[in-house]
C-alpha cells in the first residue's frame, strides 16, 4: 500500500474526535449496565436444586453465620465461601470493605461476577492459585455426606485457608473433620428451610461459639 493510499484510510480530526466520543459514551454506558447487574444480583434468589444435593439455610442460620464471620475477621478481610451460596447475599451487603468470594458448582451464581469461582469439589486443587492462602476465614458446607466429598473438601479449604475454617456438615463426619482439619464441634448448630433427616453441625478451628453472640447476649 503506497503512502497516498495510507493518507486516503486516516480519519479527519473532526471524524476522530466523534469517533473516541462515542467508544467513551459506549465504554460509560458499559460501566453503568455492570453496577446496575452487579447491585441487582444481590437481590437475586434461587430454588435449591436438589440434583446438586442444595438445601438453603434458614433465616436465623444465615444471620448467624453472616455476624459470626463478620466478627471473625478484620474490615479489609477476605473470607471465602465453598459450596454454601446461601450465605453469599446478606454477607455482601454486611460486609464493609471485606472480599468475599463464592467457590460452586452450580453456574447459575455466576451473576455474582468476579465475586464466583467455579469448583467442583470432585478436582479439590483446580482452584486459582493466586488464591492459595489468602482467605482470613473460609466457611464451608460439601454437598454430600460422604468421606470422599469432606477428604476432597478439605484439600481445598487447606489449599484456601490463611487462618479460620467453619464447616457446616452432617454430624456423622464429625471424627473425619476432626481428623482432616482438626476442627472441634460448635454449640451452634445450624438449621435450613427445609427440615433434613440427617443432624447438622458445625465444627471450626477457633471459638466460633463466641463470634456468634449477638451485642446484647451475655457470653
Amino acid at each position: 500500500m503506497s503512502d497516498s493510499e495510507d493518507d486516503d484510510l486516516q480519519l479527519c480530526p473532526a471524524t476522530l474526535a466523534a469517533l473516541n466520543e462515542f467508544l467513551l459514551e459506549k465504554e460509560e454506558k458499559e460501566n453503568r449496565l455492570k453496577q446496575s447487574l452487579e447491585s441487582e444480583s444481590l437481590d437475586v434468589s434461587f430454588d435449591e436444586n436438589w440434583q446438586l444435593s442444595q438445601f438453603w439455610y434458614d433465616n436465623e442460620t444465615t444471620d448467624a453465620l453472616v455476624r459470626g464471620a463478620i466478627k471473625s475477621t478484620e474490615s479489609d478481610g477476605r473470607i471465602a465461601l465453598i459450596s454454601c451460596p446461601t450465605l453469599y447475599n446478606k454477607l455482601k451487603k454486611n460486609c464493609g470493605n471485606r472480599k468475599v468470594t463464592l467457590f460452586e458448582y452450580d453456574e447459575r451464581f455466576k451473576v455474582y461476577g468476579s465475586d464466583f469461582v467455579p469448583y467442583n469439589y470432585k478436582f479439590p486443587l483446580d482452584v486459582p492459585r493466586d488464591l492459595s492462602n489468602t482467605f482470613d476465614l473460609v466457611i464451608a458446607d460439601p454437598p454430600f455426606l460422604s468421606d470422599e466429598c469432606l477428604t476432597k473438601t478439605a484439600l481445598t479449604i487447606k489449599l484456601l485457608a490463611k487462618r479460620n475454617i467453619v464447616l457446616c456438615t452432617g454430624s456423622v463426619m464429625k471424627e473425619l473433620a476432626e481428623r482432616l482439619l482438626d476442627l472441634k464441634t460448635c454449640r451452634f448448630l445450624p438449621k435450613h428451610q427445609n427440615n433434613l433427616a440427617n443432624e447438622f453441625y458445625c465444627y471450626s478451628n477457633f471459638d466460633f461459639d463466641r463470634m456468634l453472640k449477638k451485642e446484647d447476649e451475655t457470653l
